[in-house]
């Protein structure tokens, strides 16, 4: 499927709750396109979208930090005790969990406030987010090539006459530049930032299109690193993203979702990573 093909009319949704924004399965997310190329495979994205997984106390601080840094999302509520391994403790996070608020303990409350007045401060960060924004916008439209229906939700988008600005904020264990550098390699952040211009675009009747990533830290004094991306970065982040869905297309027309491994009958040789063949040619083999 990588002719061109008639495609359904892209839409911009306000109102649509976060729940139903990633529940839908007629479209696929920047995260799906991601999990399909490596490290992931198709059969495991398959597999994590058929049995999606159960709320995380891991996600819980992120979850937190975007509701107060961009005024919209799940209620917060906080469960008091310092220990929430007792009877009573977990049933109330269960019930919490069950009408989609977020529990937190007061530690992590006071955390989660001094972050978005540390995003606030930002002479960067803060006019961005201080601007007249709309929160968590949903996205839809096809992919011309394939017929693919994408979407996006924009954690900030800023519309000017002139210029529309996505703005994406992510929490993380250190905003210093590099471990950014690193960050985007390891999560595909190019693929991500590719989608969201490309989607605004087809959607929207936007002229210009910028994407601008927010780094926090989520340790004191949760300093704030802010960036857009190179543009050679985005290329290759687009060309991902154009490999990522001819791929989806062929396992949904052929209902085929192969591991890494591919269809093939014979084993496969392995190498270590390059670097290290390299390295331990040079020191053993003569």
């Amino acid at each position: 499927m990588t002719a061109a093909v008639e495609v359904e009319a892209p839409a911009v949704v306000d109102g649509l709750s976060a729940e139903a924004y990633h529940a839908d399965r007629s479209s696929i997310s920047s995260s799906g396109l991601r999990q399909l190329l490596k490290p992931g495979c198709p059969a495991q994205f398959k597999w994590d979208r058929d049995h999606p997984a159960p709320p995380k106390k891991t996600f819980d601080l992120g979850h937190a930090a975007h509701t107060l840094a961009l005024g919209d999302g799940p209620e917060l509520v906080v469960v008091e005790g310092a220990r929430w391994d007792t009877k009573a403790v977990k049933e109330e996070v269960a019930e919490v969990r069950a009408r989609g608020a977020v529990p937190l303990k007061q530690a992590e409350m006071d955390q989660v406030r001094a972050m978005a007045d540390a995003l606030r401060e930002d002479p960067l960060a803060g006019p961005l987010l201080a601007g007249p924004g709309i929160a968590e916008r949903s996205i839809f439209w096809t992919d011309p090539a394939t017929g693919i229906r994408c979407r996006v939700r924009p954690d900030w988008l800023l519309t000017y006459p002139d210029l529309t600005l996505c703005v994406d904020y992510k929490t993380c264990v250190s905003a210093e530049p590099e471990a950014v550098s690193r960050a985007i390699r390891d999560h595909a952040y190019h693929q991500q930032d590719a989608l969201y211009i490309d989607g605004i675009t087809a959607a929207t009747s936007a002229d210009s299109v910028r994407f601008v990533f927010i780094f926090q830290s989520k340790t004191a004094p949760y300093l704030v690193t802010v960036r857009e991306l190179a543009q050679h970065d985005r290329d290759i982040g687009r060309a991902r993203n154009e490999h990522a869905l001819r791929l989806y297309a062929d396992c949904l027309a052929t209902d085929t979702w192969p591991t890494w491994t591919g269809p093939t009958t014979d084993i496969p040789q392995i190498s270590m990573p390059s670097w290290d063949v390299i390295r331990q040619t040079e020191e053993y083999l003569p």
